[in-house]
């Protein structure tokens, strides 16, 4: 795969437009799915991935060919969506769909488990929303895309000492943000539960 990866690049430096969609395909879905984490609804994710791609073209002759391409592609999709979040102050909760890729299938035989499942997507994607726009992509880096902090620091920017205190705090913030809403939740199956007093 790193071999054809390479030709593909090489070929795109060129000006190799069908080298470069091959480069997108392989590509698309963790792209999408870094802006949509970061921007939480699928319409602005495409638009980003999309700016993210054509931004990844435009500059590849500056790519160097010794760092990880995935790296760098998704560098400039994090720093492309810290960018809109704080220039355009994007509400910090959206009730649009889930991507396809996590979307529960209507026909499941368990549709309660699908529905709970649907529930965690959402109650994780608004605690991720409370999150700075940096530590967002250093959790989401981590945890969706298995990126060492070292790769973190490197798609970032940041220090590794830097990294490692940004997910230290957002594992913490995240913690006390997914015990707060199981805590009311609980509280709401309970009240729900109760007879009304006459």
């Amino acid at each position: 795969m790193r071999e054809q990866e390479a030709l593909w690049i090489e070929k795109a430096r060129t000006g190799d437009d069908h080298a470069f969609g091959c480069l997108v395909d392989a590509y698309q879905r963790p792209v999408f799915s870094l802006c949509y984490r970061m921007l939480e609804n699928s319409h602005d994710a495409e638009d980003a991935a999309q700016e993210s791609f054509l931004r990844a073209y435009q500059n590849l002759k500056k790519y160097d060919p010794d760092r990880s391409y995935a790296t760098w592609l998704l560098s400039i999709a994090s720093h492309y969506c810290i960018d809109r979040i704080r220039k355009k102050r994007l509400p910090l909760v959206y009730t649009d769909a889930l991507p396809p890729e996590i979307v529960p299938d209507r026909h499941a035989p368990e549709p309660e488990k699908e529905i709970r499942k649907s529930e965690q997507e959402a109650l994780i994607q608004s605690i991720l929303s409370e999150l700075k726009p940096t530590d967002r992509a250093a959790i989401v880096l981590q945890y969706w895309h298995d990126y060492s902090e070292v790769e973190i620091a490197e798609a970032l920017g940041l220090t590794v000492s830097a990294v490692k205190s940004r997910l230290y705090r957002s594992r913490q913030a995240l913690a006390k943000a997914w015990i707060k809403a199981d805590n009311s939740s609980v509280t709401k199956e309970r009240r729900q539960h109760e007879s009304p007093a006459f």
